[in-house]
């Protein structure tokens, strides 16, 4: 799974039907891969009745157009683009709605989860824009105009003099997946894996078995899942939920000797500099997987123990270490297999 909360849209997606494996009692196993939002996408399901698995593919095709279109920061004409220049007039459904999960994110984790903060990332080199570090008087004037806080439920700002820019990057990829299972759903499908750089699963795998998700050991520059070794696979039971691991191993600078994260603290305007590699959720849907894992790498180690505790719905694993000395520390309820 992509950990990486950074650039990673395109404008155009594309499917390949590669499979169908039988699966007994006349059902077979699909498989759907693609290109979308900067990477590949893999779709898999299992159907008990015929469907017509081209029409399925033009329709995750379409699904995922369509967030491209709503959420992308690289597309000009998007909904999100327009937004943040000023000239959306009327938002679609799919707009409001992401808006209003990440105003809720924002009040429920203090700030420290803002959708409105991409300026800071920018500031940072981890945006769109540039890659030198800011002067703290640049991160200061630039906190004061980003926050979830100074826009109202309508997305109008509290001030008409403070127009705070839009980014959804650390929930849109999680976002994509809960909207591709919603539509495999209508479809009466529940044997699903959906991964389009955040992982979505639900019931059993071509094998009969509930899905395994492996967890890459967070070292540095580790760039494809695997690569550099697993800490271990978690493994599912069958209920639908998010699995998302998100660090800062993969993202990140060093300038004159320092290495500075990826992960910014919106409630600070700095990288974060603590031990967590990185933070592995477990949730009921794939867009607040996406989010505690980020909110997670924001807050820390004891904090993000505190905070999966907390949540009888969610399991967590997270890895910390200075790099060479690595430990790890998993919900009671985290199911990790290290075979």
């Amino acid at each position: 799974m992509k950990t990486i909360k950074g650039i990673f849209w395109s404008t155009l997606s594309c499917f390949f039907i590669l499979s169908a494996v039988s699966c007994g009692h006349n059902a077979q196993y699909h498989e759907l891969t693609g290109y979308a939002q900067g990477g590949t996408y893999s779709v898999k399901f299992k159907s008990e009745r015929r469907i017509d698995v081209n029409e399925v593919g033009k329709a995750v095709d379409s699904i995922l157009s369509m967030i491209d279109t709503t959420l992308s920061g690289y597309n000009k004409g998007s909904q999100l683009s327009r937004y943040n220049s000023g000239t959306l007039r009327t938002p679609n459904e799919m707009f409001k709605e992401i808006f209003l999960i990440s105003k809720r994110l924002y009040d429920e984790t203090g700030g420290a989860l803002d959708m409105a903060s991409g300026p800071l990332y920018d500031a940072w080199g981890f945006g769109f824009t540039r890659d030198s570090l800011p002067l703290p008087s640049v991160v200061d004037s630039l906190r004061s105009v980003c926050g979830m806080d100074k826009l109202d439920l309508n997305m109008l700002p509290l001030n008409p003099a403070i127009r705070p820019k839009l980014n959804f990057n650390a929930i849109a990829q999680g976002y994509s997946c809960d909207k591709i299972a919603e539509y495999l759903h209508s479809l009466g499908i529940k044997d699903m894996l959906v991964n389009i750089g955040e992982i979505y699963c639900e019931g059993l795998n071509p094998s009969g078995k509930p899905w395994t998700i492996g967890i890459d050991m967070p070292i540095d520059g580790n760039m494809e899942l695997g690569s550099k070794g697993l800490v271990g696979r978690w493994q599912g039971d069958g209920s639908g939920c998010g699995v998302v691991t998100s660090g800062n191993y993969r993202k990140f600078y060093v300038k004159d000797g320092r290495k500075y994260s990826h992960t910014i603290d919106p409630r600070t305007g700095y990288p974060v500099s603590h031990s967590l590699l990185s933070a592995t959720i477990v949730a009921p849907n794939a867009t607040l997987a996406d989010a505690y894992a980020t909110y997670c790498m924001v807050i820390g180690l004891t904090e993000a123990k505190r905070f999966i505790e907390s949540h009888d719905e969610l399991e967590g694993y997270l890895v910390y270490g200075d790099g060479e000395n690595i430990s790890e520390w998993a919900s009671s309820g985290f199911n990790l297999a290290r075979k």
